[in-house]
C-alpha cells in the first residue's frame, strides 16, 4: 500500500471517530442538569460588585453600578446602567432597577423587597428616614412586596424605629415624585397618581386611588376604595368607598365608579348610597345625631344585611377610634 493511500485512510476514519464524539456530545448535553454555567450572568467590567454579594442567575449589572457586601440578588435581576444597591438589601427575582436608582442603604435593618418590582429612574428605596426622632445607630426596616411599579423621582424611606417598619403590599403603581415615609403601611393594588405625598405612620389600605398633587397629614387612615381627587390634603381619616376633595378634604360621597370597576354589584352599590345618605345627609333636623344615624343604619332590616354596608359603618366608627384623627368634614345637606 503506497503512503499516499495510507494517510487518506487515517483522514477518513478520523472524520468519522470526530463525528461519534460529536453525537454522543450532543446527546449527554441534551439530558444534562442545568448549572450556573447554563444561565451565567452578565457584570459589565465597569461595575463595581463587592466580592462577598450574592447574585444569583442569570443577573444583568450594567456599567457604573454598584452592588455593596450584604447585598443578594435574585435570579434574573437587571441593573440598568448607573443604578445602585446598597447595604443588607435583599431583591427578590426578576426585579429592575432602571439608571439611577438607589435602593438600601449602610445602615443598621434591613430592606427586603420581593419579585417581579420595577424601581424606576432616579428613585431612592429604603433610605434613612427623615424623622428627627431617629438615632443614629438604630435598626430600621423597609418590606416591599411583589408586583409593584414605583416610578422615576419615588422616594420610600426606612422606618424611624426597629419596632416598627415602612411595609408596601403588593401590585401597586406609585408615580413619578411620590414620596412615602417612614412607618407607613400600604396594602395592595393602589394607584398613587403624581407627587402624591405622604407623611409618617400613614396607613393605606387596598385599591386606593390618589390624584396628582395629594399630600396626607401623619397618623392619617385612608379606607379601602377611596379616591382622592388632585390638589387635595388631607389632615383626617378617609373611611371605605368614600371620595373625597378639597384643599381640607371633605367628604364627596361615594368612589362609585371605583365600585363600578372593581365588581360591586348595583344591589351594593344602591345600599351604599342610601346609607351614605342616611349617614351624612339628613333630610331634616329630626334625624338625630350623627352617632344617632349610624345606629339606625346598623339597625336597619335592609341595609344591616349588606356586608359591604356593614364594613362601611365599621370603618367610619374606627374613625373615631383611640389614637384616629376622626374623620374628614362633610357637607350638611338639606332636600
Amino acid at each position: 500500500m503506497s503512503p499516499l493511500l495510507r494517510v487518506r485512510r487515517a483522514v477518513s476514519s478520523l472524520h468519522r471517530f470526530s463525528r461519534t464524539v460529536s453525537r454522543v456530545s450532543a446527546s449527554e448535553h441534551k439530558f444534562a442538569e442545568p448549572t450556573l454555567e447554563t444561565n451565567p450572568c452578565s457584570i459589565h467590567p465597569a461595575a463595581v460588585v463587592h466580592p462577598n454579594a450574592v447574585i444569583g442567575q442569570g443577573v444583568s449589572i450594567g456599567p457604573f453600578c454598584t452592588v455593596g457586601a450584604s447585598v443578594k440578588l435574585g435570579n434574573r435581576c437587571r441593573l440598568y446602567p448607573g443604578s445602585h444597591v446598597f447595604g443588607d438589601t435583599v431583591l427578590g427575582e426578576h426585579c429592575a432597577l432602571l439608571t439611577g436608582a438607589v435602593v438600601g442603604d449602610d445602615l443598621p435593618g434591613q430592606t427586603v423587597i420581593g419579585c417581579n418590582n420595577t424601581i424606576g429612574y432616579h428613585a431612592v428605596v429604603g433610605v434613612k428616614c427623615q424623622d428627627l426622632k431617629y438615632e443614629t445607630g438604630d435598626e430600621c426596616f423597609l418590606q416591599i412586596g411583589d408586583n409593584n411599579e414605583i416610578r422615576e423621582y419615588a422616594s420610600i424611606h426606612r422606618s424611624s424605629k426597629s419596632s416598627d417598619r415602612t411595609v408596601i403590599g403588593d401590585n401597586n403603581l406609585i408615580m413619578g415624585s411620590c414620596h412615602i415615609a417612614h412607618d407607613c403601611k400600604i396594602g395592595n393594588n393602589n394607584i398613587f397618581a403624581n407627587n402624591t405625598l405622604l407623611a409618617g405612620h400613614v396607613i393605606i389600605e387596598d385599591y386606593v386611588h390618589t390624584a396628582g398633587a395629594i399630600v396626607i397629614h401623619q397618623f392619617c387612615h385612608v379606607g379601602s376604595f377611596a379616591f382622592i381627587g388632585g390638589g387635595s390634603a388631607i389632615s383626617q381619616d378617609v373611611p371605605k368607598y368614600m371620595m373625597v376633595t378639597g384643599e381640607r378634604a371633605e367628604l364627596r360621597g361615594l368612589n362609585l365608579e371605583g365600585l363600578r370597576r372593581h365588581g360591586f354589584t348595583t344591589r351594593e352599590m344602591r345600599s351604599l348610597r342610601t346609607a351614605y345618605q342616611r349617614i351624612f345627609m339628613p333630610s331634616d333636623a329630626s334625624s338625630g345625631g350623627f352617632e344617632e344615624r349610624l345606629a339606625e343604619v346598623e339597625r336597619h332590616e335592609v341595609l344591616a344585611q349588606v356586608s359591604s354596608v356593614r364594613s362601611m359603618v365599621q370603618s367610619i366608627r374606627d374613625c373615631f377610634a383611640e389614637n384616629r384623627r376622626g374623620i374628614c368634614k362633610f357637607r350638611h345637606w338639606n332636600g
